[in-house]
């Protein structure tokens, strides 16, 4: 199989999508590919259960990508070999109205994962320079001070709205929280054939919104806000992984690898050692056990 580097994906200057593949030949077949998986997620699953015991890091990994990218059955296949104790998922809906009393950071603030785990965030506080920003009305629910009329949102909001998050992820990472951003990304032919297949078929007919075809129109505007977030967020201590994701075994894999890979780096990560107290007195312990 074709092998792969995280740094291939990795943003780490200016991009631009409409140059990026939306598709990568792995030059295997979909069996083979879905078998590298699964050995990559179980020496991921005990990757996690050292960095639960370790107990000095989290990980937040943050989904982004348009409508049918694949990001909920990533999800499932990529973390399928975790303890459940050590990894929790958010997916982040339209604002209640208690989440809406507080500001935009808020509801992603108290979901973060404590040390010891891993979180997922599907679809995440980048929603507020996203799809915002698609619809700027939106953001009159939001009650901010002089901001009344759609007109009041300008340029100026956004740029302030960008450092906002680099600074909100800059703290989290400087206290212990590893991110890792991934874009799926998905092209506009495979968005259409996913959605003729939810009309298609009958046990995916739930997943279909005649609102996913009122936002496809608004694709263009998407990808410019996309591009425009990703190129203003992307930091050695929050980068963004651009991930081709019309074939979704293949994105699968590629977060996955990415993540092991990356996170073996951390030397650090060791289980603890007994303390010499305890460890004097295995044997004592043993025997105590073996009389039972």
């Amino acid at each position: 199989m074709k092998k792969i580097h995280h740094e291939d994906f990795k943003v780490s200057d200016t991009i631009n999508l409409s140059t990026i593949s939306t598709t990568l030949d792995l030059e295997e077949s979909e069996k083979k590919i879905e078998k590298e998986l699964e050995e990559v997620r179980e020496k991921l699953g005990e990757l996690q259960d050292t960095l639960y015991a370790h107990g000095k890091y989290a990980v937040l990994i943050c989904l982004q990508g348009m409508d049918t990218s694949g990001k909920d059955s990533l999800i499932r296949e990529v973390f399928k070999d975790f303890n459940t104790r050590g990894i929790i998922v958010h997916s982040f809906k339209v604002p209640t109205e208690l989440e809406q009393s507080h500001d935009y950071l808020w509801r992603h603030y108290i979901a973060l994962p404590q040390r010891g785990k891993f979180g997922v965030f599907n679809r995440t506080h980048y929603e507020n320079v996203l799809v915002t920003r698609v619809h700027p009305e939106y953001i009159l629910g939001e009650n901010i001070p002089h901001i009344n009329t759609v007109d009041a949102i300008d340029d100026r909001f956004w740029d302030q709205r960008f450092e906002q998050i680099r600074n909100f992820e800059k703290h989290i990472a400087d206290n212990g929280t590893l991110i890792y951003k991934f874009y799926l990304h998905l092209s506009k032919e495979e968005q259409k054939n996913r959605l003729l297949r939810r009309l298609d078929k009958k046990e995916k007919n739930w997943k279909f919104s005649a609102g996913d075809l009122k936002e496809r129109k608004l694709w263009d505007q998407y990808q410019y806000c996309y591009q425009d977030a990703i190129n203003k967020t992307s930091f050695s201590y929050a980068p963004w992984y651009v991930i081709p994701a019309d074939n979704k075994p293949v994105a699968r894999y590629i977060v996955a690898k990415t993540l092991y890979d990356t996170l073996k780096e951390y030397d650090d990560i060791q289980e603890p050692e007994l303390d010499d107290k305890t460890k004097a007195n295995l044997d004592l312990y043993r025997a105590q056990l073996e009389r039972e």
